[in-house]
């Protein structure tokens, strides 16, 4: 008997039966899909939470309930797959990331501000500029990537640009008062 029915008007007790009877299936595909067990882990739970999602939309007279399982489960996981693949691939920075003196500044004078600049920022800052700006990480990535708190990795950005910024400004306008 079709538990999806039960669960689409919110009953309790279907939806532990029916974790206990699609658990294997869905973890099965789930590890297909995912590169590791962390990853298929959450899988499994996005996979479940997509099935009571549309429970109600479950109709026995096109597919057996195990079928529908299996088609949602396969386009949750392929979405998720489409997801981690879109990602940029993160190398550890210290290997990554030349020392700011071998960047050549003679290259042309603003290259050569940049980096006076930033070799005025603290370490953490550095760093989380460099994620951001030339690995084109998002905040929460960097946060994953440093270990560095959310707010943190914020509060050293923000205050990264803006030490550059008043860096690199007052060099213009040292040189533009000088002509």
């Amino acid at each position: 008997m079709p538990l999806l029915p039960r669960i689409a008007r919110g009953d309790a007790v279907a939806v532990r039966e029916f974790v206990s009877r699609y658990e294997r299936l869905v973890w099965s595909l789930a590890l297909r899909y995912c590169k590791d067990s962390s990853d298929a882990e959450d899988a499994v739970q996005d996979v479940f939470l997509s099935v009571w999602q549309n429970a109600d939309r479950f109709d026995p007279e096109r597919a057996s309930e195990p079928v529908f399982v299996t088609v949602i489960a396969r386009r949750r996981l392929i979405d998720q797959a489409r997801g981690r693949s879109r990602r940029p691939v993160t190398q550890v920075l210290d290997d990554a990331m030349p020392d700011v003196d071998q960047l050549h500044p003679e290259r042309c004078i603003e290259a050569a501000r940049a980096v006076e600049a930033l070799k005025t920022l603290s370490p953490d800052q550095r760093l989380v500029l460099v994620l951001s700006t030339r690995e084109g990480m998002t905040h929460e990535e960097i946060a994953e990537h440093t270990g560095l708190a959310l707010g943190t990795v914020k509060t050293h950005t923000r205050r990264a640009l803006i030490r550059v910024r008043e860096l690199l400004l007052g060099k213009q306008a040292e040189v533009e008062g000088r002509s």
